[in-house]
């Protein structure tokens, strides 16, 4: 009887931490995330976009936010005004883990703007401006 408790203490331990050291490498298995920015303007009739892009080194935070979000819509934001000369841009990042979801997000937004048949929807060349990862 001794023999068969310490053989199931031992089957257990090993048990438990073979349960951890499968969850910790599923975990740490770091997923890509992809984004995508927008820009709109109430003085023109001009909607810019990018293509959807892969973020380098990036990991959504425990909430799924994007950390340091305000700084890659002001790569953008400063893109437009530096770059393209078109001051007063309003712009926004969508971002996703899953690539499938963010591309129907972007064929959803794109579709909003199609409907005003005034609006122009011009994609940003992606070798012009990429998202870069914010120093920290």
């Amino acid at each position: 009887m001794k023999y068969v408790r310490i053989l199931f203490a031992v089957a257990l331990v090993f048990m438990v931490c073979s349960a951890f050291s499968f969850k910790k490498g599923k975990e740490g298995k770091e997923k890509v995330v992809y984004a995508f920015g927008v820009a709109a303007s109430f003085n023109d009739t001009v909607v810019y976009f990018t293509d959807i892009q892969v973020l380098d080194s990036i990991k959504l935070d425990k909430g799924g936010f994007l950390p340091k979000r305000d700084l890659y819509t002001y790569q953008l934001k400063n893109y437009l005004e530096f770059d393209l000369k078109c001051p007063d841009y309003t712009c926004m990042i969508y971002f996703s883990e899953n690539k499938k979801k963010l591309e129907k997000e972007s064929a959803k937004v794109k579709s909003k703007y199609k409907k005003n048949k005034s609006i122009v929807l011009m994609p940003i060349d992606p070798d012009a401006f990429r998202f870069k990862k914010p120093e920290e």
